[in-house]
């Protein structure tokens, strides 16, 4: 499909009927941009231009975030999944490169699991497996997470997200802290679907061309997940990005950003 929009916001409509809000910019082959957990599209506010070179990018307000609707039930890694091809379907695009992070990595796994055809190549970025085999962030990070005082709990977020180092030069606000207009029944679906996440089996299945990032300092999704993805996922690739924490793609957005555009530029070229 040849598409030179620039700018279109828009909904598309899952199963069962949740209206999801999506939003695409720039012109060029599709670039599915999926955010962390209790996130909207405003995850990827900071560095989505970076794919403009080569991609259109396209992001969504997950069911129970952003301007989407907000159901009480149907939250799981998998249905973001579906409601990610229901909206390729609005769009009509037939497939995309996909780039998931955190949770939207897991959600990443089940949209190249069950819909091969429609996943050209796969970023994951800072995300597990799930299931027993996921190396789980200790007891202290739990803690951290789950204290009363939601100031507490965000500058908990923010030390997880960020080295000090980065953070001096970068005083905010940032985009990676969870959408505050969440109800709370949203934003415990969605700690339960990333909680209960589980695409082991499945992962040998993926066929697309799979490129996996981790920073070595993250102590939200620890990095021993990384190789257990690689040893999953057949012919994956896989970089590490010395001291980032969870939010590396921000951290060290120059070489991330160019090594993800390096990567799905390579689906592009033509066959020799």
């Amino acid at each position: 499909m040849t598409d030179t929009t620039r700018h279109r916001n828009g909904f598309a409509h899952a199963h069962d009927g949740t209206a999801l809000a999506y939003q695409r910019e720039g012109s060029g082959p599709p670039l599915v941009l999926l955010a962390g957990q209790a996130n909207n599209h405003r995850w990827w506010e900071g560095i989505r231009t970076d794919f403009h070179t080569t991609h259109s990018t396209i992001t969504l307000d997950y069911r129970g975030t952003g301007v989407s609707d907000k159901p009480q039930e149907g939250y799981s890694t998998r249905q973001f999944a579906d409601d990610v091809i229901a909206v390729l379907d609005e769009l009509r695009i037939e497939r995309a490169d996909v780039y998931g992070t955190s949770m939207g990595g897991r959600v990443a796994q089940w949209v190249a699991a069950d819909h091969p055809g429609r996943v050209g190549r796969l970023v994951l970025g800072c995300t597990s497996p799930g299931g027993s085999h996921a190396v789980e962030r200790d007891v202290s990070v739990r803690r951290a997470l789950a204290q009363p005082d939601p100031e507490a709990v965000q500058q908990a977020l923010i030390d997880l997200m960020y080295s000090p180092t980065w953070l001096a030069g970068h005083p905010g606000p940032y985009t990676t802290l969870g959408d505050p207009g969440m109800p709370p029944h949203a934003r415990r679906g969605h700690l339960l679907a990333s909680n209960r996440h589980d695409a082991w089996d499945v992962l040998p299945a993926i066929s697309a061309p799979t490129l996996i990032l981790h920073g070595d300092q993250d102590r939200l999704t620890p990095p021993d997940n990384l190789p257990l993805l690689a040893a999953r996922i057949p012919g994956s690739r896989t970089h590490v990005f010395p001291g980032a924490r969870h939010a590396y793609f921000e951290e060290c957005r120059t070489e991330a950003s160019a090594m993800v555009t390096a990567f799905l530029s390579d689906g592009l070229r033509p066959k020799v």
